[in-house]
């Protein structure tokens, strides 16, 4: 009961964070502006961590690498425990585990990003319907104007109606089966 107890504690305590480190880095990646409560937030979280990895982690092309870096870290401290919970011997296996578990904390930087994108746009929807002049609209804007527009260009507003989030989200749907179906190879190469 107790070790059921740490192991739900670090998967959301780390959870979280590795989520605050993976919105700070596209929040820089795709040039959100910085001066809104979120960005804020975001800085204020993970500061303590970021600027001193930066020291051995610089960055690349203008890619905040570091941060990237850690929240990647994070999620395989997640699965590490969680296997270790779960009786996974890792002295048996070791090369193939640090390989799989490195390669299934890739997975899940990509399965938390496609989470994020789709909760960005399904928010974005919402309040342009509910209040277009929200103090976030530009936040969100910005952050889904990427993937938006690649079918704003192909597929025209119909009776004034921008379909193109549904395409995007029929798309992040697709992609996490794609992703889920990865992550069950990577599991059964562990047993």
């Amino acid at each position: 009961m107790a070790s059921e107890i740490l192991v739900f504690f670090i998967d959301t305590l780390l959870g979280l964070f590795s989520l605050a480190l993976l919105l700070r880095f596209y929040f820089q990646l795709l040039r959100v502006p910085y001066y809104n409560n979120i960005s804020q937030f975001l800085m204020a979280v993970t500061d303590f961590i970021v600027r001193p990895a930066r020291r051995f982690m610089p960055g690349w092309k203008g890619l905040d690498l570091s941060t990237l870096i850690l929240a990647w870290l994070a999620e395989c401290i997640i699965l590490v425990t969680v296997y270790f919970y779960h009786g996974y011997d890792f002295g048996a296996n070791v090369g193939t585990a640090v390989g799989v578990m490195g390669l299934m904390g890739v997975i899940e930087i990509i399965k938390t990003t496609l989470y994020i994108v789709l909760f960005i746009i399904i928010a974005q929807v919402i309040i342009s319907w509910i209040n277009p002049y929200s103090p976030v609209a530009p936040l969100l804007n910005t952050f889904t104007q990427p993937f938006l527009a690649v079918f704003r260009r192909r597929i025209p507003p119909i009776a004034n109606v921008d379909l193109s989030p549904l395409f995007v989200l029929i798309v992040i749907q697709l992609l996490l089966l794609v992703v889920a179906g990865i992550n069950m190879e990577f599991r059964s190469m562990l047993n």
